[in-house]
């Protein structure tokens, strides 16, 4: 099974695939020099931020790679055989990559012990379940089996929603000033990136494979990475900077 592209539309997934490429490793340069811009507790975020960006920076080489060699002219084969797209290069990495992001988020506050080892132990846990339960029905063609999973993965992600809005909330008052607005924003940049994912899900639901629906999904999951990696990545660093200030780092440092 193929799907045939116009020009303008291969261009633009090849375009938005080293967009991605590039924006992963600039991320992970950028995360790993300013280390010295924190104070040491709050170096682990960082490192965290940086891992998720170079996982993320790998795969979308590989995924870039198999764009190239899965076209013939215009045409992509997205057979799932050999030489096909590979769209398991997203699920790896997702399954890597989402936990990370979830422990940058306790790393940063550094919260007691104890909270940040029961958050993390729920976090962890429920986002690999979220990522695994939703690949089954990604390379199934069976429309039932494709609702099942997605309805199935749904459970793990409302779940993650609570512990962050709700266990994670009631920490924030302790937290310096702006830190807590700051964090805020964090949630809210998780839930709108994370909300592509589902979206571009149901167009593999609700249609058959077409060149529009083909460049829609693969625009919509670069463009729902960076901004789940790298800009989350960036708030990060924000956060630590702010913390670093509250606790007697100087400004300009």
């Amino acid at each position: 099974m193929s799907v045939t592209l116009d020009s303008n539309q291969w261009n633009l997934v090849y375009n938005v695939f080293s967009f991605g490429l590039i924006s992963m490793i600039a991320c992970t340069i950028y995360t790993l020099v300013s280390q010295s811009r924190v104070l040491p507790k709050y170096r682990n975020a960082l490192v965290m931020s940086s891992m998720v960006t170079f996982i993320a920076g790998y795969h979308y080489w590989r995924i870039f790679n198999s764009f190239g060699e899965s076209s013939e002219g215009m045409m992509v084969n997205v057979s799932g055989e050999q030489g096909a797209f590979n769209e398991a290069y997203r699920y790896v990495d997702w399954l890597l990559t989402v936990p990370l992001l979830l422990v940058e988020v306790i790393a940063v506050l550094a919260l007691a012990k104890e909270l940040s080892k029961s958050l993390i132990t729920r976090l962890v846990p429920a986002s690999a379940a979220m990522i695994a339960l939703g690949y089954p029905g990604e390379i199934s063609s069976d429309q039932n089996t494709q609702v099942l999973y997605g309805v199935l993965s749904t459970i793990p992600f409302i779940y993650i929603l609570y512990v962050l809005f709700v266990e994670l909330g009631k920490s924030l008052d302790r937290q310096p000033a702006g830190v807590a607005e700051t964090v805020g924003r964090l949630r809210l940049l998780l839930i709108a990136t994370w909300g592509v994912y589902p979206i571009a899900y149901i167009f593999n639901i609700v249609g058959d494979a077409s060149a529009s629906s083909f460049v829609t999904v693969q625009v919509g999951y670069t463009i729902a990475d960076v901004l789940a990696k790298c800009v989350f990545g960036l708030t990060i660093l924000k956060i630590a900077r702010m913390k670093s200030h509250a606790e007697g780092m100087p400004a300009d440092h």
